[in-house]
């Protein structure tokens, strides 16, 4: 399984020259969350963010790379206790990509495709 990759965070702090204590808060962050899967990191910067409070949204998008919208909604999902959430699936039923449809083989077509290779049918 190919390792995910990790974001870089693009807050204030860790863009400045000079360390500063939370560089490394957001790198073990951004660490983790390349770990989980897409409803886990959902969830887990919504409850960073509700920690944090008025403009944690903006600022965990920043650190996370995830769009507020996002983190916005996993506010949400864990507001009402991921009751709409399936506990076995990533995804709601229905979501993602659609099933390709198979085409059965045609046998009959094989005979004809034989039938030209072999000079037979044409008009020399």
């Amino acid at each position: 399984m190919p390792r995910a990759e990790v974001h870089q965070c693009e807050c204030p702090h860790c863009q400045q020259e000079t360390p500063h204590p939370d560089q490394e808060l957001h790198r073990q962050m951004n660490l983790l969350l390349s770990r989980l899967d897409e409803q886990q990191r959902r969830w887990y910067v919504a409850v960073e963010s509700n920690r944090i409070g008025t403009g944690g949204d903006q600022l965990l998008a920043q650190i996370t790379g995830l769009d507020e919208k996002t983190i916005q909604r996993g506010r949400q999902e864990l507001a009402s206790s991921l009751a709409e959430r399936p506990e076995q699936r990533v995804r709601l039923p229905g979501g993602g990509r659609p099933r390709a449809e198979k085409r059965p083989r045609a046998r009959e077509n094989a005979g004809s495709l034989g039938a030209a290779r072999n000079g037979r049918g044409s008009d020399e």
